[in-house]
C-alpha cells in the first residue's frame, strides 16, 4: 500500500527537499501550512501538483488534530519552526510557544489520533551551544546559548519522554547546519553566497559579516532529509545525529565563495558588530558515526561542491532577475 507522509513546515529549505524525496519514494505527501494573507510556495512550486497541502497551526492543538485525523499519515515530519537563531532574541516568547511547544501539540495530536504514527523531530546541533566535547554526538550534554536553541532542547526532550512515556515510534535528527540554495537570505551561508554573485555581477560592492571565527560543520540538506526518512525506517525508533565531521570557520566560508568566482573576500567582507550574536556558539563538529553505522547513511556533497552550488544558483537568479536586488 502507499505510505502517506504529513509535513510540517514543508515550505521551507528541508520541507521542499523532503517532499520531493518522498515523492520519489512513491509517498503520497501532505503538507501542513498556516493560513496567512501572502502566500509563498516558491521552494516547492514544482512540486506542488503532486502535493497535498491542508491548513494547520502549531500554535493550536485542535487545528493538529484535525489534519492528522484528515490524511491517517504513516509518518509524520515536524519541521515547522521559528528556525532563525538572532530572531529568537527578539522574539523568545514566540520562539518558545513554537519550537518548543509546538513539538508537544503536534506528539499530543499523534497520541490521541493514532499512536501507531511513525514521528520524526527535527532537532539541532545549537541544542550543544557552549560544546561540553568536540566533536558532539548523541550523548553529549546540551548547553544552549540562545532562546531557539533552549526552545531546541525541549523539543528534543518532549520527544524521547513521549517514546518513553506512551511507546510512541519517536525520533529526534540532531542535524548540524545543513545549507543549499533555497536557504533563506538571512542565514550565513546564503547571505555570503548571494552577495558573491552581487559583487560578480557589479550590482554590490561589499558584504557585512558578523564573527569571523565561528565554525560550523555545514552540510547539504538534500542529502540530510534522506537521514531523516531513514530514521523512520527501522525497528526501533533512536536519535541520531546528522553531520559531516568536518568544521569550517566564516573565514573559510568567505574564502571558498568568494575564490568560487577568482575574487579575494578580503577586498569586500566588512566586520559589523550588529551582527554578533548576544552569545556566540563558536565551534560545532558533529560525529556522525551512529548515523553511518546504523542508518548506512554518508553525506554526498562536499562543502566546496556545497558552496560552489549555492553561488552558481545566485549568480543565475541575478542573471535572470537583476530587478530584484536586495
Amino acid at each position: 500500500m502507499t505510505k502517506k507522509a504529513l509535513i510540517t513546515g514543508i515550505t521551507g529549505q528541508d520541507g521542499s527537499y523532503l517532499a520531493e524525496f518522498l515523492l520519489s519514494k512513491g509517498y503520497e505527501v501532505y503538507g501542513m501550512v498556516r493560513r496567512t494573507s501572502t502566500v509563498r510556495y516558491e521552494r516547492i512550486q514544482d512540486i506542488q501538483h503532486e502535493l497535498q497541502l491542508i491548513q494547520g497551526d502549531m500554535g493550536d492543538l485542535s487545528s493538529l488534530i484535525t489534519a492528522i485525523s484528515a490524511v491517517e499519515p504513516d509518518e509524520v515530519y515536524n519541521l515547522a519552526a521559528q528556525s532563525f537563531v538572532p530572531t529568537s532574541w527578539n522574539q523568545p516568547v514566540f520562539t518558545g510557544d513554537i519550537t518548543g511547544l509546538g513539538v508537544t501539540r503536534l506528539l499530543e495530536a499523534v497520541r490521541a489520533v493514532n499512536p501507531a504514527i511513525r514521528f520524526y523531530q527535527a532537532s539541532s546541533s545549537e541544542m550543544f551551544g557552549k560544546v561540553r566535547e568536540v566533536p558532539q554526538k548523541e550523548t553529549t550534554p546540551f548547553y544552549p546559548r540562545s532562546p531557539y536553541g533552549v526552545a531546541k532542547v525541549y523539543g528534543h526532550w518532549i520527544t524521547v519522554n513521549y517514546r518513553e512515556s506512551y511507546d510512541l515510534f519517536t525520533c529526534s535528527g540532531i542535524l548540524f547546519n545543513h545549507e543549499s540554495p533555497r536557504r533563506g537570505m538571512e542565514f550565513v551561508t546564503r547571505k555570503v553566497t548571494y552577495h558573491v554573485a552581487k559583487i560578480k555581477l557589479g550590482l554590490g560592492d561589499e558584504i557585512r559579516i558578523g564573527n569571523l571565527d565561528s565554525k560550523r560543520d555545514w552540510g547539504y540538506a538534500g542529502d540530510y532529509v534522506q537521514a531523516m526518512w531513514l530514521m523512520l525506517q527501522q525497528d526501533e525508533p533512536e536519535d541520531y545525529v546528522i553531520a559531516t565531521g568536518q568544521t569550517h570557520s566564516v573565514e573559510r566560508l568567505l574564502d571558498v565563495a568568494f575564490s568560487h568566482v577568482s575574487l579575494n573576500w578580503r577586498d569586500y567582507a566588512v566586520q559589523d558588530p550588529r551582527f554578533m550574536r548576544p552569545a556566540e556558539v563558536d565551534l560545532l563538529v558533529g560525529d556522525p558515526t551512529k548515523a553511518q553505522a546504523k542508518l548506512g547513511w554518508e553525506p554526498e556533497v562536499s562543502f566546496e561542491e556545497l558552496i560552489g552550488m549555492m553561488v552558481e544558483s545566485d549568480l543565475k537568479k541575478l542573471r535572470d532577475n537583476p530587478d530584484l536586488v536586495i
